[in-house]
């Protein structure tokens, strides 16, 4: 097992996240888009997010390469997307990664979503074994990869979330 696969699953699980919730409530990303004048219906948006969804879900369940590295180049383009919002300063309550979430751009999304990107590439160079795989390799049938997995899911699900705001606030006027 390389070193790569709990990184890698994190990425993969959070992208999974965040494209199921884009599905599910399309509104936040769809004005996102739509203020930084690029095509934003919410059909087009929910698709969108189904399809990182199933892209996370393929990638983590088969480990296959073409997959781990589109993984990455999903991360790269949100990282773009959200340097684009900064740089353009336009006004954008939130991108809808997270669901409802008031979760403006932040340098905080590109360090993040290049982390992601590196995990990805580190996955894909070292072979991504699936994750029946990896979780056959742990412990206790992988309950504490499982375990470890959903408090880092947590962790930057609320450093995505809480960190900018916090740091945008302590940010002297």
């Amino acid at each position: 097992m390389s070193v790569w696969a709990g990184p890698f699953a994190l990425a993969a699980v959070l992208l999974v996240v965040a494209g199921a919730a884009k599905a599910v409530s399309p509104t936040a990303t769809a004005g996102a888009l739509r203020a930084l004048g690029l095509p934003g219906r919410p059909v087009s948006v929910r698709i969108g997010g189904a399809a990182e969804a199933l892209l996370g879900a393929a990638a983590l369940a088969t480990g296959w390469a073409p997959f781990v590295l589109l993984v990455g180049a999903s991360y790269l383009g949100f990282a773009g997307f959200v340097l684009g919002a900064r740089r353009a300063g336009v006004p954008v309550a939130s991108c809808g990664c997270l669901g409802r979430v008031d979760t403006p751009p932040h340098a905080v999304h590109v360090v993040g979503n290049l982390l992601c990107v590196g995990a990805a590439l580190g996955a894909a160079l070292t072979g991504s074994p699936p994750i029946g795989s990896v979780l056959a390799d742990q412990p206790l049938g992988g309950v504490p990869f499982v375990v470890l997995l959903g408090v880092g899911v947590g962790a930057a699900t609320l450093a995505m979330a809480a960190l900018p705001r916090a740091l945008t606030a302590a940010r002297p006027r």
